[in-house]
């Protein structure tokens, strides 16, 4: 009985710690509607800040100062984060701002490397707080307890705050109703900055009260944005009870599994946040949203329609020079070909999914993954042909994908999109751990393709007619019947309904197709690399594509294949140098801002601007 009561003690401590960083990220949510990816580098800054105070504070005052100042720095740079990056931005479409917080994320990362370095930092102990207390015989530390008691009274007085002050009765107007609230004569503006900047202050100050239990390192953001989105979503977007229900169910339940089940510490939350989804699909205090409330704002969508004659010519041209590049490139030119060409394959039937169905998928790397794994499965247990196995591997990502599809579609919005990286997350792991057959961490190699395509130029023909013949699939597609029906099921699903179109099934079948396409550009990577290992199905390479399809443009089809053109080389290109996550960021940043509807929309209203003028000059 000791013991359990020591880990609930535990767990409570590290539910403390997870609640500050996620009612920060809940109330942004709730008021400006930013999914800000980049919260959990403020928490970041909020540890290395706080450590570089506590070297120039000295003791017990000096240390809680620290934490309070780092708190104040972090939420002004909060503010500076919202009025230089996110408020030109806020009439594009929301989930497009998601990409701007990750150009935030690059500039951060590198910028605390430049500042602070590489090495890992130890956080200093709280003074007067060594050592641990015994409660019924169990050792607790000291500061675990005294955190435990501080958040109690930060969430009284941010439920004083939103409940009691007129600023809080803006804020929960705005989390209801923010077009009423503006409506009203509220300067929404500086609203949206001054919740960003508390948001962000309590990001900061999480990140400063866990330094004594764990010190600053320069992967601390990504390491805890997970589980902070993980407990946001289960307690309900826009929630603070929800968020601090949540932290204490998640925490609590990780301290026990570590001790029991340690095998499911990698998954244990995202199994929570399914079985929540599916009895709630809004989160425990969480409500509806509203249809198009994600995705599909901003200018109205112009209807789609096939590429003029010139465009066919041009296409024609551009693919014509790619099929001669082994006559005048080099075979480095043919293999970089070849990654971007598969990469564009995965980035488009992201787009599918994305651009044509309304659905954000947060975790589309399980069926490019999973294609690589079934591929390379069958080649190394089975000795299958690369020709057999090559053709089952997308049939295996779509089957996946269907039965993903059926649970995920019961919710909607961010609560979708957490579902699909829940499932993405549930394969990674099993990939990861099930070492005797996957290879675990050492991943499996020697998948190469039949000795017909062996030499680097046959494949890059191979990949050039499957990579270039699975987009045109994909654009077929979106002009056909099915297109139509899944395009109606997105902007307004009660009308399609209404018409006699069984939007669920359309849907269902369009998350399978996108899984099988994903799957086919997965087949074409191992076979191409030779190997496969478990960070292809991570969350990282699913963010790359989704980066990707916002950056070419969500509303244009040609969004996805320009966009992974496009970033694609602009990697290769900067990754030779120290700091290009700085400049990479700095470039996301400056297309978002500078070209809301991403490269190809952007480039098309140009063109449109240029062709009306000149016919303005003829009359």
């Amino acid at each position: 009985m000791e013991f359990f009561f020591a880990q609930i003690l535990t767990g409570l401590a590290n539910a403390s710690s997870l609640f500050l960083v996620a009612c920060g990220l809940s109330l942004i949510f709730g008021v400006t509607r930013i999914v800000n990816f980049a919260h959990g580098s403020l928490y970041m800054l909020g540890a290395y800040i706080g450590y570089s105070l506590m070297q120039v504070l000295p003791g017990g005052l000096g240390f809680w100062a620290s934490i309070l100042l780092a708190s104040v720095a972090v939420g002004i740079i909060g503010i500076l984060i919202e009025m230089l990056v996110l408020r030109p931005v806020y009439r594009a479409p929301e989930l497009f701002q998601l990409v701007a917080t990750f150009g935030v994320i690059l500039v951060i990362q590198d910028l605390t490397l430049l500042i602070w370095g590489p090495e890992d930092l130890l956080g200093p102990r709280a003074p007067g707080l060594r050592g641990v207390f015994r409660i019924f015989g169990e050792p607790i530390p000291k500061y675990d307890l005294v955190v435990l008691a501080i958040t109690p009274f930060i969430a009284l007085a941010l439920w004083y705050l939103i409940t009691k002050t007129r600023v809080g009765v803006l804020v929960r107007a705005a989390t209801q109703d923010r077009e009423m609230v503006g409506a009203l004569g509220v300067n929404q503006a500086w609203l949206f900055t001054g919740v960003f900047a508390l948001g962000s202050a309590l990001a900061g100050l999480g990140g400063a009260l866990q330094l004594p239990k764990g010190g600053a390192d320069l992967l601390m953001d990504f390491t805890i944005l997970t589980p902070v989105f993980v407990v946001v979503v289960i307690g309900g977007m826009g929630s603070l009870p929800g968020a601090y229900l949540a932290a204490v169910i998640i925490s609590v339940l990780n301290v026990f599994g570590i001790t029991y089940v340690p095998q499911s510490t990698l998954v244990l939350m995202f199994i929570v946040m399914i079985v929540v989804l599916m009895v709630r699909p809004y989160g425990i205090f969480g409500r509806e949203e509203v249809a198009g409330e994600h995705g599909q704002v901003g200018e109205p969508e112009d209807p789609i329609k096939p590429a003029s004659s010139r465009i066919r010519i041009l296409v024609a041209i551009g693919l014509a020079g790619l099929a001669l590049l082994p006559l005048y490139g080099t075979s480095f030119s043919q293999v970089l070909a070849i990654d971007i060409l598969i990469f564009a394959l995965f980035a488009a039937s992201l787009h599918f999914l994305l651009g044509l169905g309304g659905m954000v998928s947060f975790g589309h790397a399980a069926y490019y993954g999973g294609g690589a794994y079934v591929a390379a499965l069958l080649v190394s247990h089975l000795n299958t042909p690369m020709e057999l196995a090559f053709m089952l591997a997308p049939l295996g990502a779509g089957v996946a994908a269907l039965a993903i599809g059926w649970v995920c579609l019961r919710s909607t919005g961010v609560y979708f999109a957490m579902l699909t990286l829940a499932f993405a997350q549930l394969l990674w792991s099993l990939v990861f751990q099930w070492g005797d057959v996957t290879g675990g961490d050492d991943g499996l190699v020697n998948i190469w393709p039949s000795d017909w395509l062996n030499e680097t130029t046959a494949f890059f023909y191979f990949t050039l007619v499957m990579a270039v013949g699975g987009i045109v699939v994909l654009r077929h597609i979106a002009h056909s019947p099915f297109g139509y029906a899944l395009r109606a099921a997105r902007d307004s699903k009660r009308q399609a309904e209404a018409t006699g179109i069984d939007t669920h099934k359309v849907q269902l079948l369009a998350f399978g197709f996108a899984g099988l396409m994903g799957g086919l550009a997965g087949a074409l990577f191992v076979f191409s690399k030779g190997s496969v290992f478990p960070n292809e199905l991570e969350i990282a390479r699913s963010f790359d594509a989704l980066i990707v399809v916002f950056l070419g443009g969500v509303k244009t089809l040609a969004g996805g294949v320009v966009g992974a053109g496009f970033f694609k080389g602009i990697e290769e290109t900067l990754l030779r140098f120290e700091y290009w996550r700085l400049v990479m960021g700095l470039l996301i940043i400056g297309i978002v801002i500078l070209a809301p509807e991403g490269v190809v929309g952007s480039f098309r209203k140009a063109v449109r601007r240029f062709s009306g003028a000149n016919e303005g000059d003829r009359t």
